[in-house]
């Protein structure tokens, strides 16, 4: 039974330099064409089966909030008319500050939104200009005020480290200032220098100098002392939460659980077959218009290549990944799966195997890249 749908919405302000995700500046005039297209592709969803009552809907992007608060309800709207909807849903929209004021967030509560993620990156003005953020941090503090007065308990900011010209100080500053504004939970990222992207050219050609591996060091320690000091457990190698308060969406991911996605771009995970959507906005609207199809990509895993994803993804969880589910899931057991290489993990205190759930040692949530690249 499929209980998470995710809605992309590829519209930004503004080409961030780092970023590499589907979105795009410039394309405002597309909107409307392209919400008929969101709800004609959510309707054929539906006729699929097999599906809910919805325990998660997650609007991410892009910047969905850059949409018209009537095209929000259009979307939203949809959604609660062509699905069953638990009454507990998670229901969560991506945000950046700058393009949400006090209206259209008492509009996105009206709509039935209970949780929001704002895209603040840095509180520093300086480190968000070099990475093409639009935003101050001022502005950042102020959008997150506006969402608690509206009534959103349930909020989490992005924050970055690993920026240019950020140190251990300015990244300390920053994240302080989170958690003075009381969310129950983060999402702290590395920063990713990403082919092909401004930021890497900029970098490539010494235009930008980013923090060296001992700072960076530095920031993780920072991280892990400040987010426990306020009651923020890590739950995921990036995320940190107040009990009650973990992304549910998410974890639909890193427990490689099904999951339905619509929008170009979108990817889904149905019976047991991954399939993507078309990226480009403009294309994915003619196909849809046209009454044609807009998967261009569709996989389905044999078995072994799905059993080592489930637990790569369910590494990324602090309590790890269930060894009787995949058992139950696979008939496979990752000690016997792997073999030597399992027991050479384990010997060298990066993996551990306690109260039915295999998962990286604090040791080897350091070295996590490493370690699922050398179990997938």
């Amino acid at each position: 039974m499929v209980t998470a749908l995710y809605i992309h919405i590829p519209f930004c302000a503004a080409k961030c330099s780092y970023c590499s995700f589907n979105s795009y500046a410039g394309l405002e005039g597309l909107q409307s064409k392209y919400v008929d297209s969101l709800c004609a592709e959510l309707k054929k969803m539906a006729s699929e089966g097999d599906i809910g009552p919805l325990r998660t809907i997650f609007m991410g992007g892009g910047t969905p909030t850059l949409l018209h608060g009537s095209l929000l309800d259009t979307v939203l709207s949809s959604c609660f008319a062509l699905f069953s909807v638990a009454p507990d849903a998670e229901i969560s929209i991506e945000a950046n500050p700058g393009t949400v004021d006090r209206e259209k967030l008492d509009l996105l509560r009206k709509l039935g939104v209970n949780r929001i993620s704002l895209g603040v990156q840095s509180f520093n003005d300086q480190e968000l200009a070099r990475i093409g953020r639009i935003h101050s941090g001022t502005e950042a503090t102020r959008a997150v005020h506006m969402a608690r007065a509206a009534g959103f308990n349930n909020l989490s900011i992005d924050l970055m480290y690993g920026l240019p010209g950020q140190n251990p100080g300015s990244w300390q500053t920053s994240l302080e200032t989170g958690i003075s504004l009381g969310l129950n939970h983060l999402s702290l990222y590395q920063l990713t220098v990403e082919e092909g992207t401004p930021l890497e050219r900029m970098v490539r050609e010494d235009r930008l100098q980013l923090p060296d591996d001992d700072e960076v060091a530095v920031m993780d320690a920072v991280s892990a002392e400040l987010t426990a000091a306020a009651g923020l457990f890590q739950y995921e190698i990036s995320n940190y939460a107040q009990p009650e308060y973990q992304c549910r969406h998410n974890i639909t991911y890193w427990e490689n659980r099904e999951y339905m996605g619509v929008g170009s771009g979108a990817v889904s995970c149905l019976h047991g077959c991954r399939r993507r959507n078309i990226a480009d906005p403009e294309q994915y609207c003619r196909l849809l218009e046209a009454g044609e199809s807009v998967i261009i990509e569709e996989e389905t895993l044999e078995s072994d290549a799905s059993f080592r994803e489930s637990v790569i993804m369910g590494l990324r969880l602090n309590k790890g990944v269930s060894v009787g589910q995949l058992e139950n899931r696979y008939g496979l057991l990752p000690e016997k799966y792997y073999g030597d290489l399992f027991k050479q993990l384990v010997a060298d205190g990066l993996l551990e195997q306690r109260s039915g759930y295999l998962r990286l040692t604090a040791r080897g949530r350091v070295f996590a890249n490493q370690v699922m690249a050398e179990l997938v």
